[in-house]
Protein backbone atom coordinates (compact mmCIF):
# COMPACT_ATOMS: atom_id res chain seq x y z
CA UNK A 1 0.00 0.00 0.00
CA UNK A 2 3.25 2.39 0.36
CA UNK A 3 2.80 2.45 -3.73
CA UNK A 4 -0.54 3.66 -4.02
CA UNK A 5 -1.20 7.17 -5.44
CA UNK A 6 -4.48 7.68 -5.31
CA UNK A 7 -6.71 7.05 -2.36
CA UNK A 8 -10.18 8.22 -1.49
CA UNK A 9 -11.60 8.44 1.88
CA UNK A 10 -15.01 8.28 2.54
CA UNK A 11 -16.04 9.65 5.98
CA UNK A 12 -19.78 9.40 7.66
CA UNK A 13 -22.11 11.13 9.80
CA UNK A 14 -21.51 9.10 12.84
CA UNK A 15 -17.68 9.80 12.48
CA UNK A 16 -18.24 13.58 11.71
CA UNK A 17 -20.46 13.93 14.71
CA UNK A 18 -20.71 13.30 18.29
CA UNK A 19 -23.67 11.86 20.05
CA UNK A 20 -25.12 15.20 20.57
CA UNK A 21 -25.50 15.59 16.82
CA UNK A 22 -22.83 18.28 16.95
CA UNK A 23 -19.76 18.30 15.16
CA UNK A 24 -16.69 16.45 16.25
CA UNK A 25 -14.26 19.30 15.86
CA UNK A 26 -11.10 17.47 16.94
CA UNK A 27 -11.94 14.14 14.90
CA UNK A 28 -12.83 16.50 12.05
CA UNK A 29 -9.50 18.61 12.20
CA UNK A 30 -7.23 15.41 12.56
CA UNK A 31 -8.71 13.89 9.42
CA UNK A 32 -8.08 17.29 7.45
CA UNK A 33 -4.30 17.70 8.97
CA UNK A 34 -3.58 13.57 7.69
CA UNK A 35 -5.11 14.16 3.89
CA UNK A 36 -3.53 17.02 3.84
CA UNK A 37 -0.36 15.29 4.96
CA UNK A 38 -1.05 12.65 2.71
CA UNK A 39 -1.37 15.04 -0.29
CA UNK A 40 1.65 16.52 0.61
CA UNK A 41 3.66 13.01 0.35
CA UNK A 42 2.62 12.98 -3.36
CA UNK A 43 -0.54 11.32 -2.96
CA UNK A 44 -4.05 12.03 -4.86
CA UNK A 45 -6.66 12.13 -2.32
CA UNK A 46 -10.55 12.10 -2.58
CA UNK A 47 -12.61 13.18 0.49
CA UNK A 48 -16.21 11.11 -0.14
CA UNK A 49 -18.17 13.20 2.98
CA UNK A 50 -21.86 12.44 4.58
CA UNK A 51 -22.55 14.74 7.46
CA UNK A 52 -25.04 17.35 5.70
CA UNK A 53 -27.90 16.67 6.99
CA UNK A 54 -26.62 15.68 10.70
CA UNK A 55 -24.61 18.69 10.63
CA UNK A 56 -27.75 20.89 9.94
CA UNK A 57 -29.57 19.31 12.38
CA UNK A 58 -27.05 20.51 15.19
CA UNK A 59 -26.80 23.50 13.08
CA UNK A 60 -31.04 24.09 13.14
CA UNK A 61 -30.66 23.04 17.06
CA UNK A 62 -33.17 20.44 16.00
CA UNK A 63 -33.53 17.21 18.51
CA UNK A 64 -33.94 14.53 15.86
CA UNK A 65 -33.39 14.40 12.45
CA UNK A 66 -36.29 15.43 10.52
CA UNK A 67 -38.44 12.53 9.55
CA UNK A 68 -39.92 13.89 6.06
CA UNK A 69 -37.67 14.30 3.10
CA UNK A 70 -38.55 18.22 2.68
CA UNK A 71 -37.22 18.39 6.52
CA UNK A 72 -34.27 16.58 5.17
CA UNK A 73 -33.53 18.37 1.71
CA UNK A 74 -34.10 22.00 4.62
CA UNK A 75 -31.11 20.27 7.12
CA UNK A 76 -29.14 19.26 3.83
CA UNK A 77 -28.88 22.91 2.54
CA UNK A 78 -28.21 24.31 5.97
CA UNK A 79 -25.61 21.80 6.84
CA UNK A 80 -23.69 21.40 3.42
CA UNK A 81 -23.13 25.08 3.86
CA UNK A 82 -21.34 24.96 7.15
CA UNK A 83 -19.88 21.54 5.99
CA UNK A 84 -17.53 22.95 3.80
CA UNK A 85 -16.85 25.72 6.12
CA UNK A 86 -15.04 24.03 7.91
CA UNK A 87 -13.44 21.42 5.74
CA UNK A 88 -11.96 24.64 4.07
CA UNK A 89 -11.33 26.47 7.53
CA UNK A 90 -9.11 22.91 8.08
CA UNK A 91 -7.23 22.54 5.03
CA UNK A 92 -6.23 26.05 4.62
CA UNK A 93 -4.54 25.54 7.83
CA UNK A 94 -2.48 23.57 5.94
CA UNK A 95 -1.89 25.56 2.71
CA UNK A 96 -4.50 22.44 1.12
CA UNK A 97 -6.77 23.69 -1.71
CA UNK A 98 -9.77 21.91 -2.20
CA UNK A 99 -12.91 21.75 -4.28
CA UNK A 100 -16.51 20.82 -3.66
CA UNK A 101 -18.79 18.03 -5.96
CA UNK A 102 -22.07 17.46 -5.06
CA UNK A 103 -23.73 14.83 -7.32
CA UNK A 104 -26.53 12.74 -7.58
CA UNK A 105 -26.95 9.02 -9.05
CA UNK A 106 -27.87 9.96 -12.16
CA UNK A 107 -24.45 12.21 -12.93
CA UNK A 108 -23.18 8.61 -13.15
CA UNK A 109 -26.06 7.07 -15.30
CA UNK A 110 -25.54 10.23 -17.62
CA UNK A 111 -22.63 8.94 -20.10
CA UNK A 112 -21.87 12.77 -20.90
CA UNK A 113 -22.35 14.08 -17.23
CA UNK A 114 -19.99 11.10 -16.29
CA UNK A 115 -17.39 12.28 -18.43
CA UNK A 116 -18.01 15.74 -17.24
CA UNK A 117 -17.85 14.70 -13.79
CA UNK A 118 -14.31 12.72 -14.89
CA UNK A 119 -12.63 15.61 -16.34
CA UNK A 120 -13.74 17.72 -13.34
CA UNK A 121 -11.64 15.10 -11.11
CA UNK A 122 -8.82 15.30 -13.40
CA UNK A 123 -8.24 18.90 -13.43
CA UNK A 124 -8.75 19.37 -9.78
CA UNK A 125 -5.87 16.68 -9.29
CA UNK A 126 -3.76 18.45 -11.42
CA UNK A 127 -4.38 21.72 -9.87
CA UNK A 128 -3.29 20.17 -6.46
CA UNK A 129 -6.65 20.34 -5.09
CA UNK A 130 -8.44 17.82 -2.80
CA UNK A 131 -11.93 16.82 -4.09
CA UNK A 132 -14.81 16.92 -1.78
CA UNK A 133 -17.64 14.98 -2.49
CA UNK A 134 -21.32 14.60 -1.68
CA UNK A 135 -24.77 13.71 -2.71
CA UNK A 136 -26.75 16.71 -3.33
CA UNK A 137 -29.08 15.60 -0.81
CA UNK A 138 -31.22 18.66 -1.88
CA UNK A 139 -32.32 17.24 -4.84
CA UNK A 140 -31.35 13.73 -4.28
CA UNK A 141 -34.27 12.22 -2.00
CA UNK A 142 -33.93 8.62 -3.20
CA UNK A 143 -30.60 8.52 -1.91
CA UNK A 144 -31.86 10.46 1.72
CA UNK A 145 -33.90 7.19 1.94
CA UNK A 146 -31.98 4.27 0.63
CA UNK A 147 -28.56 5.19 1.53
CA UNK A 148 -25.47 6.61 2.59
CA UNK A 149 -22.34 7.89 0.33
CA UNK A 150 -20.68 4.18 0.87
CA UNK A 151 -21.69 3.53 -2.11
CA UNK A 152 -20.73 6.94 -3.84
CA UNK A 153 -17.50 6.37 -2.54
CA UNK A 154 -17.37 3.21 -4.52
CA UNK A 155 -18.27 4.35 -7.79
CA UNK A 156 -16.00 7.82 -7.23
CA UNK A 157 -12.72 5.08 -6.41
CA UNK A 158 -14.13 3.28 -10.02
CA UNK A 159 -14.21 6.89 -11.57
CA UNK A 160 -11.32 8.19 -10.40
CA UNK A 161 -8.85 4.78 -11.11
CA UNK A 162 -8.47 4.76 -7.31
CA UNK A 163 -5.87 2.51 -5.78
CA UNK A 164 -7.51 2.17 -2.91
CA UNK A 165 -10.52 3.11 -0.96
CA UNK A 166 -10.84 3.69 3.01
CA UNK A 167 -14.47 3.78 4.56
CA UNK A 168 -14.15 5.32 7.60
CA UNK A 169 -17.18 4.49 10.71
CA UNK A 170 -18.01 4.19 13.64
CA UNK A 171 -17.21 0.07 13.93
CA UNK A 172 -13.37 -1.43 13.71
CA UNK A 173 -14.41 -3.02 11.00
CA UNK A 174 -16.43 -6.94 9.28
CA UNK A 175 -17.45 -8.77 12.92
CA UNK A 176 -18.02 -12.84 12.42
CA UNK A 177 -21.25 -11.67 14.64
CA UNK A 178 -22.91 -8.80 15.89
CA UNK A 179 -20.21 -7.00 18.43
CA UNK A 180 -23.15 -5.39 20.44
CA UNK A 181 -24.50 -8.20 21.16
CA UNK A 182 -21.94 -10.76 21.36
CA UNK A 183 -18.87 -10.55 23.76
CA UNK A 184 -17.05 -13.20 21.65
CA UNK A 185 -17.58 -11.54 18.22
CA UNK A 186 -14.11 -11.46 16.91
CA UNK A 187 -12.49 -8.69 13.45
CA UNK A 188 -12.70 -10.72 10.19
CA UNK A 189 -9.25 -8.68 9.07
CA UNK A 190 -9.33 -10.04 5.48
CA UNK A 191 -11.78 -10.68 2.82
CA UNK A 192 -10.80 -12.20 -0.20
CA UNK A 193 -13.85 -12.64 -1.96
CA UNK A 194 -17.89 -11.23 -0.82
CA UNK A 195 -20.30 -14.10 -0.61
CA UNK A 196 -23.51 -13.83 0.32
CA UNK A 197 -22.45 -15.39 3.63
CA UNK A 198 -20.70 -12.36 3.68
CA UNK A 199 -23.83 -10.32 3.61
CA UNK A 200 -25.37 -12.13 5.76
CA UNK A 201 -22.72 -11.04 8.56
CA UNK A 202 -23.43 -7.51 8.39
CA UNK A 203 -26.36 -6.86 10.54
CA UNK A 204 -28.98 -4.01 9.43
CA UNK A 205 -29.00 -0.12 9.62
CA UNK A 206 -26.38 2.16 11.05
CA UNK A 207 -26.93 4.99 13.91
CA UNK A 208 -29.81 7.18 14.61
CA UNK A 209 -27.27 9.66 13.07
CA UNK A 210 -26.05 7.97 9.97
CA UNK A 211 -28.00 6.19 7.41
CA UNK A 212 -25.57 3.18 6.34
CA UNK A 213 -24.45 0.09 8.51
CA UNK A 214 -21.82 -2.23 7.53
CA UNK A 215 -24.69 -3.70 4.40
CA UNK A 216 -24.09 -0.56 2.67
CA UNK A 217 -20.16 -0.86 3.34
CA UNK A 218 -19.97 -4.41 1.91
CA UNK A 219 -22.09 -3.38 -1.07
CA UNK A 220 -19.35 -0.68 -1.92
CA UNK A 221 -16.67 -2.60 -1.49
CA UNK A 222 -18.26 -5.67 -3.79
CA UNK A 223 -18.38 -2.58 -6.03
CA UNK A 224 -15.09 -1.53 -5.91
CA UNK A 225 -13.37 -4.67 -5.10
CA UNK A 226 -14.40 -5.89 -8.20
CA UNK A 227 -13.11 -3.12 -10.60
CA UNK A 228 -9.88 -4.65 -8.77
CA UNK A 229 -9.71 -1.78 -6.11
CA UNK A 230 -9.05 -2.84 -2.45
CA UNK A 231 -11.41 -1.81 0.36
CA UNK A 232 -10.26 -0.78 4.25
CA UNK A 233 -13.28 -0.38 6.11
CA UNK A 234 -12.09 0.72 10.02
CA UNK A 235 -12.77 2.71 12.88
CA UNK A 236 -12.61 6.32 11.90
CA UNK A 237 -11.91 7.39 15.90
CA UNK A 238 -8.44 8.08 15.37
CA UNK A 239 -7.78 9.53 11.90
CA UNK A 240 -3.88 8.59 11.94
CA UNK A 241 -4.70 5.12 12.04
CA UNK A 242 -4.67 6.23 7.85
CA UNK A 243 -0.62 6.29 8.32
CA UNK A 244 -0.85 2.89 9.72
CA UNK A 245 -3.25 1.46 6.76
CA UNK A 246 -1.10 2.83 4.17
CA UNK A 247 2.10 1.36 5.60
CA UNK A 248 0.93 -1.71 5.34
CA UNK A 249 -0.67 -2.31 9.45
CA UNK A 250 -3.64 -4.69 9.34
CA UNK A 251 -5.92 -2.21 10.62
CA UNK A 252 -10.21 -2.52 10.20
CA UNK A 253 -11.31 -4.93 7.03
CA UNK A 254 -9.90 -5.18 4.14
CA UNK A 255 -11.38 -6.60 1.06
CA UNK A 256 -8.93 -8.09 -1.64
CA UNK A 257 -9.58 -6.64 -4.74
CA UNK A 258 -9.60 -9.14 -7.81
Amino acid sequence: MKEYQRIVVKVGTSTLTHETGKTNIRRMAQLCAVLADLHNAGRDVVLVTSGAIGVGVGKLGLSEKPQDIPGRQAAACVGQTELMFMYDKFFSEYGQKIGQLLVTKSDFENSERRQNLSNAFSQLFAFGAIPIVNENDSVATEEIVYGDNDSLSAIVAVLTGADLLVILTDTDGLFDKNPHENADARLIPVVETITPETMALCGGAGTARGTGGMLTKVHAAKTATERGIPVVVMNGSDPQALYRVLDGDSIGTLFLGK
